[in-house]
């Protein structure tokens, strides 16, 4: 999981590994289209804490795993400690022609610019190499951010386009990126995923761990309050029998390095 922030590591690795595991357990899915076989070297782009690097390497797979945040690659060797793991900058990749695959789940949209995370994983490839990723798409996680968005404002605080951390494309719009870079795009999925939140506070976890940003300068008393009202507002749409589900839109790709 790529974090946004650059000057400052908010990322906390023990709160996504109580709180927030459906990340990596939906990630496994995504693992049957990578299908890794023994031998292959793989990189893992946005490893959080290391769930699914480790299912990677499982299959006999060479694996390196890749964070941004400090917190998750340090988890991630706490974890498991007989893979690979390094902080590195999706938008700053250099491994030339190294792997057959590069893997990412739940991460590109966090990164900024795309185009530049994806001309660093078409380097990264060998000829013939995958590229395997889930991230939020086109109207992911609507009803949540909308309404925290309206409580900000309603509450007297501005809010810029800056403080939205999210890039959420289209099938279009992503597929036309990569094939910008040089990817053949051979498979392209949008997809509705309403995604369980663990426990009462669900949804406030969750904007705890992903929606820190959209706060920016906001006091703590007033963000609490902000949240609560998110919660009041949303909860006929998102608060069913009994558990809290977030809105979430997903795109899956694949592409080739020909």
């Amino acid at each position: 999981m790529e974090s946004s922030q650059n000057a400052k590591d908010n990322w906390n690795a023990d709160l996504y590994d109580d709180k927030h595991s459906f990340v990596s357990k939906f990630g496994n899915n995504l693992i049957e289209l990578l299908n890794p076989t023994q031998g292959e070297k793989i990189l893992d782009l946005g490893c959080g804490t290391g769930d699914l690097t480790n299912t990677i390497h499982s299959f006999g797979a060479e694996t390196l795993g890749i964070d941004k945040s400090e917190n998750m690659v340090k988890q991630a060797h706490n974890k498991y400690p007989h893979l690979k793991f390094m902080v590195q900058d999706a938008t700053s990749l250099h491994f030339p022609s190294e792997f057959d695959a590069v893997f990412s789940n739940a991460t590109l949209h966090w990164v900024h610019p795309p185009i530049q995370a994806l001309e660093g994983i078409y380097q990264s490839l060998k000829k013939g190499g995958k590229f395997i990723a889930e991230f939020g798409g086109k109207g992911n996680v609507q009803t949540i951010t909308n309404e925290i968005i309206r409580q900000i404002k309603q509450a007297g605080f501005p809010f810029s386009e800056e403080q939205f951390p999210w890039f959420y494309p289209s099938i279009g719009e992503y597929s036309h990126l990569m094939e910008k870079v040089g990817f053949r795009v051979t498979f392209a999925q949008h997809f509705v995923r309403p995604t369980p939140l663990d426990g009462d506070n669900g949804l406030r976890n969750w904007i705890a761990m992903f929606g820190d940003q959209l706060f920016h300068d906001i006091p703590l008393d007033d963000k609490n309050d902000i949240i609560s009202k998110v919660e009041e507002n949303v909860k006929d749409i998102l608060y069913i029998k009994g558990k809290w589900m977030a809105d979430y839109k997903r795109l899956r790709v694949i592409g080739v390095k020909e």
